[in-house]
């Protein structure tokens, strides 16, 4: 897998038909299929005292979805949604035209030491979605499609692939799947996969023509919806992708939307507290157990 090396964020040198970093956006690519934003949280361990503490922020024009490794987060948002988020579940939450949330460490946690993994991805809604009424939905781990399929365990975590469907309710065409090898095994995605794709290796090694990459990267191929690697042996890889965006999004902080004036409506109305001044202005933590 011929590849660039992401040096710093943003920040890139090519090497071939791959892009290789560690999230997405970056400087050259800013989307993969209607993906506009994966990071990672964490890993790393909290210690007694020390907590998760996203403050009450707001959202438009995506979904965004929050797929734990390890540890456990509480969702509460101005839907009056309150949830904890645990491994292999998934909190789905399409902000469409605008909604405010905030995700923590629980309180009976908060004194505790704990660890923390996972990942944080935003997806833009199709143009004539953007301004959905907002939702919270949240899916269990046993409720997630698994089977064993070119040698490997995959788990279908949102959209549609390979003939099976997420009970995750996703706006446009996508797939978001974890593929975990036993044994050393050869992978190639197609056109079985809808449109573009990109990858994230979460854990052991993959390799292609001779070159072997360490955990913790991020591939994208450049101009071709083709994706080939070899996995080795108890390796984790999480393979997303789906039909490109259409309009171009514009971006700012927590706002995606096909219209610049849009964002800069919420800008103003989050500084107006125009949101939900009620669920702004509570105590996050108060009803938490």
């Amino acid at each position: 897998m011929s590849t660039i090396e992401l040096i710093e964020k943003e920040q890139a040198t090519a090497i071939g038909d791959f892009l290789v970093g560690r999230w997405l956006p970056f400087q050259q690519k800013t989307t993969v299929g209607p993906f506009v934003f994966v990071d990672p949280v964490g890993p790393t361990v909290l210690e007694s005292g020390e907590t998760l503490d996203i403050a009450p922020h707001p959202h438009i024009g995506l979904s965004a979805m929050t797929y734990l490794f390890e540890g456990t987060i509480l969702h509460q948002d101005s839907l009056g949604t309150e949830v904890e988020l645990q491994p292999g579940a998934v909190g789905w939450m399409t902000a469409g035209k605008g909604m405010v949330h905030s995700e923590r460490t629980p309180n009976y946690l908060r004194q505790m030491r704990k660890p923390l993994h996972g990942l944080q991805v935003w997806v833009a809604l199709p143009k004539q979605q953007e301004e959905l009424e907002p939702s919270f939905v949240h899916v269990e781990a046993s409720e997630l499609p698994e089977w064993e399929q070119q040698g490997v365990q995959i788990k279908l975590i949102a959209g549609e692939a390979l003939g099976q469907k997420s009970p995750v309710p996703v706006h446009s065409g996508l797939f978001f799947m974890e593929l975990k090898s036993t044994h050393r095994v050869s992978l190639t995605f197609g056109a079985e996969l809808l449109g573009e794709k990109a990858l994230y290796l979460r854990k052991g090694h993959i390799q292609h023509e001779g070159h072997t990459y360490m955990p913790n990267q991020f591939f994208v191929p450049q101009g071709s919806h083709l994706c080939s690697f070899e996995m080795e042996e108890q390796s984790v890889v999480y393979l997303f992708g789906g039909e490109p965006l259409v309009e171009e999004r514009a971006m700012h902080r927590n706002f995606v939307h096909s219209d610049p004036k849009r964002i800069e409506e919420a800008k103003q109305a989050w500084e107006d507290h125009a949101f939900s001044p009620a669920f702004e202005e509570m105590d996050c933590l108060s009803n938490s157990q």
